[in-house]
């Protein structure tokens, strides 16, 4: 994957219409992923998306000692650990490499990560990862840029998070379904990532309640048997569709998607103008005569996802009035503002608020992505803006969003990768 390459040109004005069929959710994929480490026998995943952290993290269970065949989906067996080391080379592509720890430790006693490196996004620390494996009884050491955690057997226990953590929450559970006793987590995210995890488990032969509550209990097994698992839609894929179709004056229809995944968005949508149709896993968006600006402040599920955030902001540069966009989860994540800002936005950010007036009309630029959902709302905007857009560095795109190129070219827009 190249990290510094990668352009999208965009010429803005056309309507998106058609039908687009929504992807696996790579939020849910990489914990699946990951939990294949703590059984010996075969776990076949279906509906993984193709994106490039999918892709990273199929390398790095690989590196471990996992055999991968694709055969109507993925089909994983780990039978034999053969590293204990999780290489910088492969984590530093991505944060969630360190939910391999977990697994590998509940499973083999021992595991060595490397430290993630840090984020676009704002600090995202490891540090409650680390603390709730040292509540299951880990010895954990930091040295040399890694981390090392040592087992005989992890042991259940009790423990609140102080902060909701998605992949915190995925993490500690992993461990927790091999630790002996019963392990009790609190404060925990309830994001349906957490809950499609919880399934698979489940079907592995884990004891778990509580998945997508606050709290959820888990009694440790021996050991765990291989399972077959279909991964839920993305939901900030299907958003991100929404929008784009919003912010064209479109209508697209999603198709094999999960409405009630998406409800805050829905009712944010609804409220700008939207009209929605909904029908067992297709939402169709029909039309938006006049955008009105909405207030969003993001929050953990089920609130408005910080993921959806940027997507947002472009919207609302479309919408006449003024809206206040808060972003509660992560303190730096408006570096898209200045680049919408280029292309004629009137946004200013006043502490964890971005105050957006519209309408403005957008004119194409020369931009630059700095973050996976960042580089999304660049492309939003460049669907409406007047003349030729073009965004850099887009392979922070090619790692949550399998073939966006592809499927906006289907609803009509005039897209393409130029290298």
């Amino acid at each position: 994957m190249n990290e510094t390459g990668g352009r999208i040109r965009i010429a803005g004005g056309k309507p998106l219409s058609g039908e687009v069929v929504i992807s696996g959710a790579k939020n849910a994929a990489l914990p699946a992923l990951a939990a294949t480490l703590l059984t010996a026998n075969e776990v076949s995943l279906l509906n993984l998306p193709r994106v490039a952290d999918v892709t990273t993290m199929l390398e790095l269970i690989s590196h471990l000692g996992a055999e991968i065949k694709e055969e109507k989906g993925v089909k994983i067996r780990a039978e034999k650990i053969e590293s204990h080391q999780a290489p910088y080379e492969l984590v530093k592509r991505m944060r969630a490499s360190v939910l391999v720890l977990g697994p590998l430790l509940a499973r083999t006693g021992r595991a060595i990560v490397a430290m993630p490196g840090g984020c676009a996004i704002g600090a995202r620390p490891i540090d409650l990862h680390l603390t709730g494996l040292s509540r299951l009884g880990a010895e954990i050491t930091v040295r040399h840029g890694y981390v090392e955690a040592r087992a005989k057997r992890l042991r259940g226990a009790e423990y609140y998070f102080n902060t909701v953590t998605v992949t915190g929450t995925e993490h500690i559970m992993m461990a927790a379904t091999l630790a002996k006793g019963k392990t009790i987590l609190q404060n925990c995210a309830q994001e349906p990532e957490v809950v499609d995890l919880a399934h698979l488990l489940t079907k592995m032969g884990a004891k778990i309640e509580g998945a997508g509550t606050p709290t959820i209990i888990i009694e440790g097994v021996e050991e765990l048997d291989g399972a077959s698992h279909s991964i839920i839609p993305d939901r900030i894929e299907a958003g991100t569709y929404l929008i784009a179709s919003a912010i064209t004056g479109g209508g697209v229809k999603l198709k094999k998607v999960a409405p009630k995944h998406l409800t805050s968005l829905l009712d944010k949508l609804i409220e700008a103008g939207a009209s929605l149709k909904i029908k067992g896993t297709e939402v169709e968006l029909t039309g938006l005569e006049e955008l009105k600006p909405v207030d969003v402040r993001t929050a953990p599920y089920p609130g408005f996802p910080t993921d959806m955030q940027a997507q947002w902001t472009s919207l609302m540069t479309q919408a006449e009035g003024t809206s206040i966009i808060t972003e509660t989860i992560f303190e730096n994540r408006f570096m898209h503002i200045s680049e919408l800002m280029r292309m004629g936005a009137n946004i200013r950010i006043e502490g964890r608020s971005a105050i957006v007036t519209g309408k403005t009309p957008l004119s194409g630029a020369l931009v630059t992505a700095t973050d996976l959902r960042a580089s999304a709302s660049l492309v939003i905007a460049g669907l409406v803006a007047e003349g030729e857009t073009i965004v850099e560095n887009i392979y922070h795109l090619e790692r949550g969003y399998e073939d966006l190129v592809g499927k906006l070219r289907q609803l009509g827009a005039e897209i393409e990768k130029i290298g």
